[in-house]
């Protein structure tokens, strides 16, 4: 056996802190690597020691195995741990890193072979036993319908389409190959049969160099968004005895079939008593903590070991309690969840939930990597308390900077059917009109903003600072102030003391760039703590946290589009053109294709026209509200 004294985590955010904590507790030091983009995050300042990662694309440094091997030659690591994404499932790089004498903290490359291909792993599995879903592409009917396209070598929902109709599959498969080799640099994709109500659930395995492969238990994922998990919880709730008893035993037979060693995943669909393989992740998971928090241990403590070549001892300790995980985004639910950017402002959560997460105050999010910045975990001794602990945290959350998906999160995670564990893969996307619906939130939050502006206002002013905030010459005439995506406040001044229609002002409270409002309203008197920064106002109130983009009074001409311009939604690279000045579109043609956080977003032909006025071309990257490009409609 050998000791492992100086690990280099291969990944960054998020991931690269979880496996510093570990490798602290362990006594074994740390290194990190990095793009120049992540060069003033977290990660970096917590490892022992950190090595640049040279490039242009700073999405890419991190897929350089070169690079990161040269940089634990380097650094004097003599282990490599491959967190996830990135080059965590990539065979050829596990033979580099054992090739350079260095110990890998995973599987074997033959292992990762075996499993990198969904459809290799498919035919692996059928050949151990292991049920599967299958389908030939090339002779697919009305019956086999609905189909899932998936990508072959990757994951996190990313070239994966759902085909209803047959005459949409050659291009739903077109798009999918592009995005996967956008994603993973492997256009290949597979078609299985889509079970919409399948559940997504998926065992958490762990396999030594003595022969010895444990099952750790199960945990549900089936809440997604475009195929991405978006809540986890272990143990899987609702789940016959009959399918979790075949989940554990299908789940050993599938790590034994490739003679795995380390932390692994098996994934499958679980339709009733029916289980069918999905396929294998030879890595830790991003849901890992669930497992962690229920069977109370620590998987990367286990990898580590592993790797060492130490082996498993004992059993596998029977669940306690219940975990779920959330994953809070930087993304706006209200605008098709897309992916935001920002500097961090303000990042606290309730000590009564774990928080493995990838930024702190002052972190940039930007557009290079995935959008998530933190993972929300409560556990409690039961399903109710756990799910009642994890909406009070998210309740209860202070992020500032960049918006964020708490809020939506709290409504899944108090929708009827998840309270009550009737779970299936599709059920967002089904529900999310009754579960989102078009609520504006809580119709006091730019009330309480306005009024602390104004106040801010008053006390800052260098002249005429006796006048009471609120005040016009002409009373009759209410101030307004108004926020994006919000009603206008009208506010002005009664007797030198603020006041808006709808709420009693109780009292408010300025100190530097910002305000404790207190209103009341029907008797019951709300707190809401204000911010006012950087042309923002960030306000902290009973129903969570919430950023506000004021509206100028006055517009600038100059910041004034044409009619039919095309706007970027997100700050995003562009990845393709579609199309030329003169050319004539059809309402719903692409015209170009954006890349932000690894996501493909086409942006389409608002009307029937001329393209005029494009502004754009491949490898560009454009700020969020960026002019694309024109659609002049044409007069008949």
């Amino acid at each position: 056996m050998s000791t492992i004294r100086k690990v280099l985590v291969a990944n960054r955010g998020e991931i690269a802190r979880r496996v510093f904590r570990t490798c602290r507790e362990l006594g074994i030091e740390t290194v990190a690597v990095f793009s120049d983009a992540d060069a003033g995050m977290p990660f970096v300042a917590e490892a022992d020691v950190a090595v640049r990662l040279p490039g242009s694309a700073p999405s890419d440094t991190y897929l350089r195995g070169d690079l990161v091997i040269e940089a634990a030659r380097r650094s004097g690591a003599d282990a490599i741990h491959p967190g996830y994404g990135f080059l965590s499932e990539n065979a050829d790089f596990a033979r580099d890193v054992e090739a350079a004498g260095l110990t890998w903290i995973g599987p074997s490359p033959e292992s990762i072979d075996q499993m990198g291909s969904k459809i290799r792993a498919k035919e692996i599995m059928a050949a151990a036993d292991v049920p599967i879903l299958s389908v030939d592409v090339d002779a697919v009917s009305e019956s086999d319908l609905p189909l899932l396209v998936k990508a072959s070598a990757g994951g996190g929902g990313r070239g994966m389409r759902v085909v209803e109709r047959l005459e949409d599959l050659p291009g739903e498969l077109e798009k999918a190959r592009a995005e996967a080799a956008s994603a993973f640099g492997d256009g290949t994709v597979f078609v299985e049969p889509y079970l919409p109500r399948a559940r997504h659930v998926e065992v958490q395995v762990l396999a030594d160099t003595h022969g010895t492969v444990w099952a750790v238990g199960d945990r549900d994922c089936s809440i997604q968004r475009r195929h991405q998990k978006v809540v986890e919880e272990a143990p899987a709730p609702n789940l016959s005895e009959t399918a979790r008893t075949t989940l554990h035993a299908a789940a050993r037979q599938a790590a034994e079939a490739v003679a795995y060693r380390g932390a692994g995943t098996v994934e499958f669909l679980v339709d009733g008593d029916r289980v069918f393989f999905l396929e294998m992740n030879t890595r830790l998971q991003v849901e890992h903590p669930v497992t962690e928090e229920v069977h109370g241990i620590d998987l990367v403590a286990a990898q580590i070991a592993i790797a060492e070549g130490q082996p498993l001892t004992g059993e596998v300790s029977a669940p306690r309690g219940h975990a779920i995980e959330v994953r809070l985004y930087a993304e706006d639910p209200a605008d098709d969840w897309s992916p935001q950017t920002g500097t961090i402002r303000a990042f606290e959560l309730p000590d009564s939930v774990r928080v493995d997460s990838a930024v702190e105050v002052g972190s940039v999010v930007g557009i290079h990597y995935d959008a998530m910045i933190a993972k929300v975990i409560a556990h409690g001794p039961d399903r109710g308390t756990a799910l009642r602990t994890l909406v009070d945290a998210l309740r209860r959350s202070r992020v500032h900077g960049v918006t964020t998906n708490a809020a939506a999160l709290r409504q899944i995670l108090e929708a009827k059917q998840v309270r009550e564990a009737d779970l299936w893969t599709s059920m967002l996307e089904e529900n999310a009109g009754e579960w989102f619906g078009d609520e504006a939130g809580d119709p006091l939050v730019p009330v309480a903003a306005a009024l602390a502006e104004a106040s801010l206002a008053a006390t800052s002013a260098r002249v005429l600072s006796r006048i009471p905030a609120g005040f016009r010459n002409v009373p009759s005439q209410p101030l307004t102030r108004e926020y994006e995506g919000h009603p206008a406040v009208a506010y002005g001044s009664r007797q030198g003391r603020l006041a808006v229609d709808g709420a009693t002002v109780v009292s408010i409270e300025t100190g530097d760039a910002s305000a404790e409002v207190l209103l009341e309203v029907d008797g019951v008197t709300r707190r809401y703590l204000v911010a006012v920064t950087d042309g923002r106002v960030d306000v902290d109130g009973p129903e969570g946290s919430t950023s506000l983009t004021p509206v100028p009074r006055f517009v600038d001409p100059a910041d004034v589009v044409a009619e039919g311009s095309l706007l970027a939604p997100m700050p995003a690279a562009v990845t393709a053109v579609k199309v030329a000045d003169g050319d004539r579109v059809a309402k719903g043609d692409p015209v170009v294709v954006l890349e932000a956080m690894k996501m493909q977003h086409t942006i389409s032909a608002p009307s029937d026209g001329v393209v005029s006025g494009l502004a754009v071309s491949v490898g560009q990257q454009v700020e969020a509200g960026a002019v694309l490009a024109v659609i002049e409609e044409e007069s008949e």
